[in-house]
């Protein structure tokens, strides 16, 4: 990497100060901030090539756009990383992501410079729209922009919002697609295609913008002119375009890097007061060499050295990630049963379904950013004799809820749901940790929901799951499991509704589900050196539970701990409290989870430790009434 000295980013503190700066200065200013990113990024690991990709146009919309006053909403949030060190944010950007940091996406508590949280996909426009609404109202010139990209616009309420958005034709709304042809992984689906196809004639444009400049004053004739629009563009352009479909006037294709043509064109389009949308073409990792070459690994790459591009990876005992137990289990089952195939919402890397992609690609459907419709084409393929593995992270299976009750539960079709970043996810934060599944999906007649504690554990379910035949849920955590042996094991059925006893002991009994069994093997370890006996249960299954186990633990121990890597309310602790008083137990029973909050974002340790269900935190549970 080139260095180069900073001479403007120091000097920047506000969009107001930004605004000082003549427009030729521009393009300097943004290589100090793709340099800052990158030099922070490196040493403090986040969301990398989607901001290096959108510097040009948060400099541009802040230059031209009288933030915070007008609005600008991002979508997704972590192409905003140059957003945030405009407006104030520089030095809090060292602690990017952290414990009692700042967080990884725009956060209205934050700055009132984040008009709007944007931790998933698909939201700005609505967002946008909902703004330019309430400032009509108010009688207020105030602007609304939303800026959607990094594959957000595959997202059904997208096009909802634009739908709604494009009927009113006074509507002062701004749509920029930021167009890198990239999520996560490379975009996917007809839209995707539609985008590489869709050219727009400079000559076309630049005639409609000097027949609109001269008849802005002649309404009448202007309306005419905005009813013979098609017929004038099918003569300039091959193809209609989408967007104009949707009542939006259409701009572009412009070059997302040129800084200084933004400014022009944002300039130009700012005082037309109707719904538009300006089509800008970005590169993803843009600036740094290493993130251009591969895209997918350098979206959150962690750790890395700036000058060569070599990535710091953790050193240790080399652990099996869930995702990857999850993707070769996936492909060993699709190869003894041809009914299985694999769905993911634009995250195949991600939840390692690639895997299976690249034997039997004609067997995995990645949907695009599209998680109801994920579920929905899961329970259509059920429907017709298929065994579908739907895999979903936690967090964003929320926007999948009608589909699990409706479409699959309801029709009792055999769709396994697999809930990747289950539980405290880390230093994403509040928007990505998966708190709330067991809960959402409990109290759903005719589910099943598992959680395992280990890697065996997770591939023995997925398999329990395949031969149940009724709608089914594995959920499971991020990152690296327990080192349990799993590679080329007989598959083995894991009876539903029963769990498993891990460790004896006399004086108090924990129950523990998921991952939080190693936390709670731990603690009784420690709690045995104190003299206390603990016995560990494994309880496998949130729904059913394990009547048997609650029965024998109920009659043997005046104390219970339950242990679960999500919210209380609604949770297996509650669960089991119920079952306990339902039947006649009497049972001191503590549950650990997290409580009534949000969990903001920092290290999975130290968010354990701050929501009391660490090994240190079920350890003080078990010692504090000794």
């Amino acid at each position: 990497m080139t260095h180069i000295e900073y001479k403007y980013l120091y000097a920047i503190n506000s969009p107001a100060d930004l605004r000082r700066l003549a427009v030729e200065e521009l393009p300097r200013y943004c290589d100090e901030l793709r340099q800052y990113i990158i030099e922070q990024c490196a040493k403090n690991p986040g969301h990398l090539a989607s901001s290096l990709g959108a510097v040009e146009i948060a400099v541009a919309l802040h230059y031209v756009y009288d933030t915070p006053y007008d609005k600008v909403v991002w979508d997704v949030g972590h192409q905003a990383y140059a957003h945030k060190i405009i407006t104030s944010r520089r030095e809090a950007f060292c602690r990017n992501r952290c414990l009692d940091g700042i967080s990884g996406f725009p956060r209205m508590a934050e700055s009132e410079y984040d008009a709007f949280g944007a931790g998933h996909a698909s939201v700005s426009i609505s967002a946008a729209l909902g703004m330019a609404k309430a400032a009509a109202l108010d009688g207020e010139d105030r602007k609304a922009v939303a800026v959607i990209g990094d594959g957000s616009m595959t997202g059904g309420l997208a096009f909802e919002g634009m739908n709604n958005a494009g009927a009113g034709k006074n509507t002062d709304i701004l749509v920029i697609l930021n167009d890198n042809n990239m999520s996560i992984d490379k975009s996917s689906g007809a839209l995707n295609g539609y985008l590489l196809r869709l050219s727009t004639s400079k000559r076309y444009n630049r005639f409609k913008q000097r027949v609109w400049a001269a008849l802005s004053r002649t309404p009448h004739l202007l309306n005419m002119c905005r009813k013979a629009g098609n017929a004038v563009k099918h003569g300039l352009l091959q193809n209609s375009n989408l967007f104009e479909s949707f009542g939006f006037r259409y701009f572009g294709r412009v070059n997302g890097h040129d800084v200084v043509g933004l400014v022009r064109t944002l300039t130009s389009l700012k005082d037309i007061k109707e719904p538009k949308l300006l089509h800008v073409i970005t590169q993803k990792g843009h600036g740094y060499r290493p993130a251009e070459k591969n895209l997918t690994v350098w979206h959150a790459p962690g750790r890395f050295n700036p000058e060569t591009g070599e990535r710091i990876l953790s050193g240790g005992a080399k652990l099996d990630r869930y995702q990857d137990v999850f993707g070769q289990t996936l492909l060993d089952l699709a190869r003894m049963d041809d009914r299985v195939v694999g769905i993911t919402p634009a995250m195949p890397t991600g939840c390692s379904m690639n895997i299976m992609m690249a034997e039997m690609p004609e067997r995995c459907f990645d949907v695009g950013i599209a998680e109801a419709h994920a579920v929905t084409f899961s329970a259509g393929l059920a429907a017709a004799g298929k065994i579908p593995f739907c895999n979903i992270y936690s967090s964003f299976m929320q926007r999948a809820y009608d589909g699990i009750i409706h479409d699959v539960a309801l029709q009792r079709l055999p769709v396994v749901m697999c809930l990747d970043r289950a539980g405290i996810v880390g230093e994403d934060g509040a928007t990505h940790h998966g708190a709330f599944d067991l809960a959402y999906l409990s109290c759903i007649p005719n589910m099943i929901v598992a959680a395992p504690s280990d890697e065996r554990e997770l591939r023995d379910m997925m398999y329990t799951a395949l031969r149940s035949g009724v709608p089914f849920a594995i959920r499971y955590p991020r990152g690296c499991g327990r080192g349990a042996e799993w590679r080329d094991r007989p598959f083995e059925e894991l009876p539903i509704g029963r769990g498993r006893l891990l460790r004896e002991g006399g004086d108090v009994a924990v129950l523990a589900i998921g991952s939080t069994c190693t936390f709670a093997l731990d603690a009784a370890e420690r709690a045995a050196a104190e003299g206390v006996g603990v016995a560990v249960y494994d309880m496998r299954y949130a729904k059913p539970l394990d009547e048997r186990m609650l029965d024998e633990v109920g009659a043997k121990y005046g104390r219970v701990i339950t242990v679960e890597d999500g919210v209380l309310r609604g949770g297996v602790g509650e669960a089991v409290i119920k079952y306990f008083n339902d039947n006649g137990f009497s049972v001191k029973v503590d549950a650990l989870g997290i409580g009534d909050q949000f969990v903001e974002q920092g290290t999975p340790a130290q968010l354990y430790s701050l929501c009391g269900y660490d090994a240190a935190g079920i350890l003080r549970t078990i010692m504090k009434s000794r």
